[in-house]
C-alpha cells in the first residue's frame, strides 16, 4: 500500500509538472488558449486524488486542510485563474513527495533497526550444522555466527573469543571482544571470525525482539502534539472559508476569495509536527534509547518528575570487594586468596566478586575439597588440610581486629565475609555495591533537560540509599519498597506532575507500568520489565536517559514551532491576499516556499543540539580507557597510603616506617607517572570534548596537590633518624600527610571517573575505585554486616 502510494504521488508530481511547463511554453509560443488548457489539465488531475485525500481524512474522523486544496482547485478552475491552479496541483504533488522523503529520512534509524533483525539461526547438532527458524531456538542449542552475521538469541560464547560490532544496540562504533562463556546480546554483529553461542533465551525473550517490537509500534500511534496540529485544522479550515467568503461578499472579486483559498493551502505544512516526531524518534533510537511511538516521545519531552531505582540503576547492581582486613599472624592477601579459593564455584553474587578481585590481583586459586554452601551462612571447604569457611560470622568471641572491620563496614554500609580458619577467624572481606560512574554527570543532565524532581524509590536499607541520594544530590528518597509500594509512590507523584519511572528488574515492573513514561535498563534488565516500558535502553548506561529526554524536549519544540509558525506565515498571506497584494499564482509559489520552510525546519529535530559538546573521538577514547585501567590497578596504592597512615598511629614502629618507605616507592613508581601522563595527555585530549582547556582546571590543582604531599612524605623519610625514632612533631606530620594524600587521591579519582572516564562507552558501567560511594545492594546477600 506505501509503496503503491508512493507511485501515485509521483505520477501525480511527473503530470503537474508537465502540465504547468506545456503552459508555459505555449505561453511563450504566444499560444495563450493551449497554455490555459495545459494549465487547466493540470489542475483538474490534482483535483481527484485531493478529494481522496479528504474523505480519507474524513473516514479517519479528522478535518484535515486538503479540504482547503480542493476549494482552492475548483476556485481556480471556476473564475478562470488556470495558472494558479496548475501552481496548486503542483504544490500538493510535490508536498506530497517531500514528506514521504522527509518520512523515509526520518525513520532511517528505526527501519535499520527493523532491517537489522535476523530471521533465521543456524544450529549445531554434534558436527552437523543446520540452518533453522530463528522461532525454532531452544535454550541450550549450540548456534554458529558466522563472520558479518547478526547474534540471533542471547546467550554465552562457547569459543574462545567473539568479537562483536554492538553499535546498533548502543550507538558506539568501537567493537568489543567477549570472552569465553561471557554473555553477548542478540543484536550485536560479528565483527570477527565465527564463533559458537549457547543460547540462553528463546527469540521472544532475548534482548533484540523487544527492541523490535518497540520499533515496530514507533509512530504507530498519533503523538499529542501531532493531534494538536488536527485541532489547529479544525478551526483553521472554518476561518479559512470565512476569510474567502468575507473577502468575496466585502470586495466583490472571486480572485482575490480564490488567492485567500491558495495561500491558505498548507497541506504539507501540518505535516512538519509528525515529521519532527518522527526525526526525534529516529534520533533517539540512534543514540540507544528506542522508544515506543510517539505519543511517549512528545510525554517524556514535559515530564518533570522522575522516579528511579538503585540497584542496576543509580548503582552498578554488582558487590566490589573494597577492602580486606586480616588477622594478626594473616596477611590481606592470604585472606583473599583463602577466601576466593572457597568461593570460586559458588553462583552467589557475593563470592563472584570476591573470585573477581583475587584474580585481579593476580592470586593464584587452590582447589578446595569436600565443598559445601549453606544459604545464608556461607561456603565452606577444605584448603591444604584446613577447614575454611567463608560467609556470615558466627557467635564467636569478636577480637579487636574483627570488631574495628565492623565498625568500618557499618561506616561504609557494606556487606562483610567473615573467614575462618580451622573455626578461629582469620580476615574479613568487606564489599559494597559501587555507585554507578556516569550516575552523577546523569543527573546533573536530567535536570537541565527539564526534571524538576528526582526521586529514587528501592527496597535496600535506609542507611545505604540516603548516602546515594545524598552523593547525587537527588530530591527524596524512599526506602525499604516493595512493587506494590513503588507503583502507589509512582502513582502519587504522576497526580502532581507528568512522571517517569526508571527501574531495570521485575520488582520494577508494576511501577513501570503505572508511570506516564516507564523506562528499561534493558542491556541487562528482565524481560518482564523491558515489557511493560514505554523507552528501553539499549545499552548499560543510564545517561542514555538523558540523552533520550534532551531528544524528545527538543523535537516537540520543534513540532509546535514548525506548525505554529507555519500557519502564522499562512495567515499573514491570507491577509495580504484578501486585500488584493497577493494574486492566486504568486500566493501559490509563496505558500509553496512556506511549506518548504517548515518541513525543512521540522528535520531539524534529526540533528544534534547546536549547543551539545563535541563527541569523544577514537584516540580520546583509547585514552580514557586506559587511564580507567590505571585506575584500577592503583586501588592497591591508595591501600597502602591509608594502611601506613593507621600503622602510624601506633607509633613509630619499624614495620609503620617499611610501610611508609612502601608507600614512597609506590608514588614515585606508578601513582605519580599516572598523573603526569594524565596532564600531558588526557587533559589536553579532553579540551574538545569539554569545551575548554578550562574544564580540567581543577584537576590540574589536585595533581599539584598530590605532588606536594609526595614530595612532603618523601622529605620525612629522608630526614628519619639513624635509629629510626620519629619526633613527635614529625610523626603527626607524617601522618597527616598521609591521610590528607589518600583522602586527595580517592576525592580525585571519583571526579575523573565521574566527569571524564564517563564520557566513554564502556568505562561508564565500569566500578568504582576503593575509595567511593559505595553501597550495598538492595537484594538479599549471603554475609550480612552483624551488630
Amino acid at each position: 500500500m506505501a509503496a503503491a502510494g508512493r507511485r501515485l504521488d509521483g505520477a501525480l508530481l511527473v503530470v503537474t509538472a508537465v502540465a504547468l511547463a506545456a503552459g508555459g511554453a505555449a505561453r511563450i509560443a504566444q499560444a495563450p488558449v493551449a497554455a490555459d488548457w495545459c494549465w487547466a489539465a493540470g489542475t483538474a488531475a490534482a483535483v481527484p486524488p485531493a478529494i481522496a485525500w479528504v474523505l480519507g481524512d474524513l473516514r479517519r474522523g479528522r478535518a484535515g486542510v486538503d479540504l482547503i486544496a480542493v476549494l482552492a482547485l475548483g476556485g481556480s478552475l471556476a473564475v478562470g485563474e488556470f495558472l494558479a491552479g496548475a501552481l496548486i496541483a503542483l504544490m500538493l504533488a510535490t508536498g506530497r513527495t517531500l514528506e514521504a522523503a522527509a518520512g523515509r529520512r526520518a525513520t532511517k534509524d528505526l527501519r535499520a533497526l527493523l532491517e537489522h533483525a535476523p530471521r533465521t539461526a543456524r544450529r549445531r547438532v554434534g558436527p552437523d550444522v543446520h540452518e533453522v527458524q530463528l522461532g525454532a531456538v531452544q535454550v541450550g542449542d549450540v548456534l554458529v555466527v558466522g563472520p558479518g552475521e547478526t547474534v540471533p538469541v542471547d546467550g554465552r560464547v562457547e569459543s574462545d573469543a567473539a568479537v562483536l560490532d554492538e553499535s546498533v544496540l548502543t550507538g558506539e562504533s568501537l567493537h568489543v571482544t567477549h570472552g569465553q562463556s561471557e554473555r553477548v546480546r542478540s543484536g550485536a554483529a560479528n565483527a570477527g571470525a565465527a564463533f559458537d553461542l549457547r543460547a540462553e533465551a528463546t527469540e521472544q525473550d532475548s534482548t533484540y525482539a523487544e527492541i523490535v517490537r518497540l520499533a515496530r509500534r514507533a509512530g504507530a500511534e498519533a503523538a499529542p502534539v501531532v493531534r494538536l496540529a488536527d485541532r489547529y485544522a479544525a478551526w483553521f479550515l472554518p476561518l479559512t472559508v470565512a476569510v474567502a467568503g468575507l473577502t468575496w461578499l466585502f470586495s466583490g472579486s472571486a480572485v482575490r476569495a480564490v488567492a485567500v483559498l491558495v495561500v491558505a493551502t498548507p497541506c504539507p505544512l501540518l505535516l512538519a509536527a509528525p515529521v519532527a516526531i518522527v526525526s526525534g524518534l529516529s534520533r533517539a533510537a540512534r543514540a540507544g534509547a528506542v522508544i515506543r511511538d510517539g505519543g511517549v516521545l512528545e510525554t517524556l519531552g514535559r515530564a518533570r518528575t522522575l522516579l528511579l531505582d538503585k540497584t542496576g540503576t543509580l548503582t552498578t547492581g554488582r558487590p566490589r570487594v573494597i577492602d580486606v582486613v586480616a588477622a594478626p599472624g594473616h596477611g590481606p592477601s592470604d585472606v583473599l586468596r583463602l577466601a576466593a579459593s572457597v568461593d570460586r564455584f559458588s553462583p552467589h553474587v557475593l563470592a563472584r566478586a570476591i573470585v573477581d578481585e583475587a584474580l585481579g590481583r593476580g592470586i593464584e586459586l587452590l582447589s578446595p575439597e569436600r565443598m559445601q554452601e549453606e544459604p545464608g551462612r556461607g561456603a565452606s571447604g577444605t584448603l591444604e588440610g584446613h577447614h575454611v569457611t567463608v560467609g556470615a560470622r558466627d557467635g564467636s568471641v569478636r577480637p579487636a581486629w574483627a570488631r574495628a572491620a565492623e565498625n568500618r563496614a557499618a561506616l561504609d554500609n557494606a556487606a562483610v565475609a567473615w573467614l575462618a580458619v580451622d573455626g578461629t577467624l582469620a580476615g574479613a572481606v568487606l564489599l559494597r555495591d559501587p555507585l554507578r560512574a556516569d550516575a552523577p554527570r546523569t543527573v546533573r543532565r536530567l535536570r537541565s533537560a527539564g526534571f524538576a524532581r528526582l526521586l529514587m524509590l528501592t527496597g535496600d536499607r535506609a542507611g545505604p540509599a540516603r548516602e546515594v541520594a545524598a552523593v547525587l544530590g537527588l530530591d527524596g528518597v524512599r526506602t525499604e519498597q516493595a512493587p506494590a509500594d513503588k507503583a502507589a509512590a509512582v502513582r502519587a507523584e504522576r497526580g502532581s506532575a507528568v512522571t517517569v519511572m526508571v527501574g531495570d528488574g521485575v520488582n520494577d515492573a508494576p511501577a513501570l507500568a503505572a508511570a506516564d513514561v516507564g523506562v528499561a535498563m534493558g542491556a541487562r534488565g528482565s524481560t518482564a520489565c523491558s515489557g511493560v516500558a514505554d523507552v528501553v535502553l539499549t545499552t548499560d548506561r543510564v545517561d542514555r536517559l538523558a540523552d533520550a529526554a534532551e531528544i524528545a524536549v527538543r523535537a516537540r519544540r520543534i513540532a509546535v514551532q514548525s506548525a505554529l509558525g507555519g500557519m502564522v506565515l499562512s495567515l499573514v498571506a491570507m491577509a495580504a491576499a484578501a486585500i488584493g497584494l497577493l494574486p492566486p499564482a504568486a500566493g501559490a509559489l509563496l505558500q509553496e516556499a512556506i511549506d518548504v520552510t517548515v518541513i525543512l525546519n521540522a528535520l531539524r529535530a534529526l540533528r544534534p543540539h547546536p549547543h551539545a559538546g563535541a563527541a569523544v573521538g577514537p584516540a580520546t577514547e583509547r585514552l580514557i580507557h586506559r587511564f580507567a585501567a590505571e585506575h584500577d590497578d592503583l586501588r592497591s596504592a591508595l591501600e597502602a597510603v591509608r594502611n601506613a597512615a593507621d600503622q602510624l598511629s601506633e607509633g613509630p614502629q619499624p614495620t609503620a616506617l617499611e610501610a611508609v618507605r612502601t608507600v614512597d616507592r609506590l608514588l614515585t613508581e606508578r601513582l605519580l607517572p599516572h598523573e603526569h601522563a594524565e596532564e600531558r595527555q588526557l587533559y589536553p585530549a579532553l579540551a574538545v570534548p569539554l569545551g575548554s582547556a578550562e574544564a580540567t582546571a581543577t584537576m590540574s590543582r589536585a595533581h599539584a596537590e598530590i605532588d606536594r604531599l609526595a614530595r612532603r612524605i618523601a622529605t620525612h623519610l629522608a630526614l628519619v633518624p639513624d635509629d629510626g625514632i620519629l619526633a613527635p612533631q614529625q610523626l603527626d606530620d607524617l601522618r597527616a600527610c598521609l591521610y590528607g594524600l589518600y583522602t586527595v587521591l580517592r576525592l580525585h579519582f571519583v571526579q575523573e571517573e565521574e566527569n571524564y572516564f564517563s564520557l566513554a562507552p564502556e568505562t561508564a558501567s565500569r566500578t568504582r575505585t576503593a575509595g567511593s560511594h559505595t553501597h550495598q545492594p538492595d537484594a538479599e546477600r549471603r554475609p550480612a554486616p552483624d551488630g
